[in-house]
């Protein structure tokens, strides 16, 4: 910069001019010209310094204060070339206007834009990192600020004013996000300073991530919609003088990227995704993209399907970018270990913490296969490599596997017998349901050797489902022992869908039996009563001289006296008491035969 000195007020309040000057041999007429390299602020900031100089009442504001001291500093404008100098006067306006206002504070922050350099060496910058971290980490009732959201004054005992008398009401304590819409008009690079300064001084993550994600939404189009139906408010101090920057989404979109936490959520997930579907089509560098995967793959549980259909923004023929949620799903894997023990005396899987995270990945990856699968451009190796990246414990139904398979199989009908076989092999058979078996035996896609495989399966379910049945009818015996572990696992088949019937109607079948038993153990004793009977009837000689006693015996009434004589005439002719006891015996004999022909 370069400036005339007229007359000798400026060069003596300012110790480099005169110094200049001394030095200066270009004196003509009273004129002395120089050149200022490195002025900070510019001509209007001379102007201030200028008029201070001769006098005039020097305009000092948060805008223009950093800027006015380092000019200060530059001219060494010390109380040695004067009382009351310029630097004492800013050094003064500074701490005890500046540093103790949150508004004032945010905008001499704002305008350091221009001069971060020499404000980092001068250290105005960090006490501004500092007095806006220790406000943003305090309760801002307790600084008399006139807090704009509670519409009124306030004391610095936290309590509301009216007309500057203490009413004694107390106001709402104030949320944690109440300084994210300010911050929001920095420039990128001062933005970045003071999250690292927040972060330093132990501010809360979830605090930092949602400060960075008002302002990642606020400067980058289309990550609006990946809020997570969450809806921000906008609640700004001193917004009414600050102007957005202008930022290149690029620079921006890294920066981000390196503030953010490691933080996990619904909420926070989502917006990686938002932001990764940014990165990919601004075209960041490989660093940071990988970043945003990493991060991702860490927190895939808490994903959504419709977050996770990121559109192929390459030269690729698909529809979407299966291979950058291949890469999510590696680092989700290789995030933390997750194994998977089998215990051989209970027969049942025993997961750790992460197997609900696991599943959920996997019910999530099977969706996406079938939403997918309709894309005609979609390899079957790629299909493949999806379905077979998560270990076997993650499914415990291959179900929406299948169905996954069954949609791309359809969508894909030029498939060769060979790519269809790979495909179905990644299912596990004995993990289908009972309803998607019937529908794979029946389904005409398939190849011959898969459906065969699937009908096997099928009948040893059916058979290891009645076994079960059989082991709870014998549990219910009080007499019957423990069940075994192979009846643990076979009622635990029994309680899946559809079995349920089978084992009501095998309990019932079950009762009609021990009822059609019982039947058949007294019809036994009854036949063993009338065989000893008549055994003894047949060895008794005085019975046989009496018919009468022999058919009171059996059970059988006799004529009355009066037809004895009747009977008698025909005595050559009718039965005699033998005959007639062995036929009674026969016909009772036969009788028993057709009580026994029904079992």
């Amino acid at each position: 910069m370069q400036c005339m000195i007229i007359q000798f007020p400026l060069i003596s309040k300012c110790g480099k001019i005169e110094k200049l000057y001394d030095e200066s041999q270009g004196m003509q007429e009273g004129i002395f010209s120089t050149t200022l390299e490195g002025f900070p602020g510019g001509p209007d900031i001379f102007l201030i310094v200028a008029k201070f100089c001769y006098g005039f009442r020097a305009e000092l504001t948060p805008r223009n204060i950093v800027m006015v001291y380092c000019a200060a500093v530059y001219l060494e404008m010390t109380d040695e070339y004067g009382e009351e100098n310029l630097l004492s006067k800013s050094d003064n306006f500074f701490h005890k206007n500046v540093l103790c206002n949150w508004k004032d504070c945010i905008l001499a922050y704002q305008n350091c834009e221009a001069i971060v350099s020499k404000a980092a060496k001068l250290q105005i910058l960090n006490k501004l990192l500092s007095a806006l971290s220790m406000m943003v980490s305090t309760d801002p009732s307790l600084f008399g600020w006139p807090m704009m959201m509670y519409g009124s004054l306030q004391s610095p005992g936290g309590s509301i004013l009216w007309n500057g008398i203490n009413t004694g009401a107390k106001i709402r304590s104030a949320d944690s996000d109440w300084w994210f819409g300010d911050v929001s008009y920095l420039n990128v690079a001062l933005f970045e300073r003071l999250i690292q300064a927040m972060e330093s001084r132990g501010i809360r993550p979830e605090i930092l991530a949602g400060a960075i994600m008002y302002y990642a939404r606020k400067y980058i189009p289309g990550l609006g919609r990946w809020r997570g139906g969450q809806t921000v408010k906008t609640r700004t101090f001193a917004s009414f003088s600050l102007t957005p920057s202008s930022n290149d989404q690029k620079v921006l979109i890294e920066t981000i990227t390196k503030l953010l936490p490691k933080k996990k959520g619904k909420s926070f997930c989502r917006f990686l995704l938002g932001l990764l579907r940014v990165a990919l089509i601004i075209g960041v560098n490989s660093m940071c993209q990988d970043s945003l995967e990493r991060r991702i793959g860490m927190q895939l549980e808490l994903a959504t399907l419709d977050a996770l259909l990121i559109p192929s923004y390459s030269n690729s023929d698909t529809l979407y970018d299966t291979d950058c949620v291949e890469r999510i799903l590696g680092h989700f894997i290789s995030s933390e270990p997750r194994i998977t023990s089998f215990s051989p005396l209970s027969f049942e899987f025993e997961g750790s913490p992460s197997s609900g995270p696991l599943n959920k990945v996997a019910k999530l990856i099977d969706n996406y296969i079938a939403e997918v699968a309709s894309d005609v451009n979609l390899k079957p190796g790629k299909v493949h490599s999806l379905a077979e990246a998560l270990p076997e414990s993650a499914r415990n139904l291959h179900d929406g596997l299948y169905r996954a398979l069954d949609i791309y199989i359809k969508a894909h009908p030029w498939l060769s017998e060979k790519e269809r076989e790979q495909l179905c092999n990644v299912i596990d058979y004995q993990k289908l349901s009972i309803d998607a078996c019937a529908h794979a035996s029946q389904n005409e896609r398939l190849p011959l050797r898969v459906v065969l495989q699937v009908l096997f399966f099928e009948q040893m379910q059916l058979r290891t489902a009645l076994a079960g049945c059989l082991n709870i009818l014998d549990s219910e015996n009080p007499s019957a022992g423990h069940l075994t572990a192979t009846n643990g696992m076979a009622g635990q088949i029994v309680k899946r869908e559809g079995w349920v019937t089978l084992v009501r109607e095998n309990q019932v079948l079950r009762v009609g039996m021990e009822r059609m038993q019982s039947q058949v153990v007294e019809l036994e004793e009854e036949f063993n009563k009338m065989k000893q009977e008549m055994k003894r009837v047949t060895k008794s000689p005085s019975s046989l001289s009496s018919p009468r006693l022999v058919a009171k015996r059996m059970g059988c009434n006799l004529l009355p006296r009066s037809l004895d004589a009747q009977t008698d005439t025909i005595n050559s002719t009718g039965p005699t008491p033998r005959a007639s006891l062995e036929r009674a015996q026969s016909s009772r004999q036969l009788r028993h035969r057709r009580s026994f022909s029904f079992f």
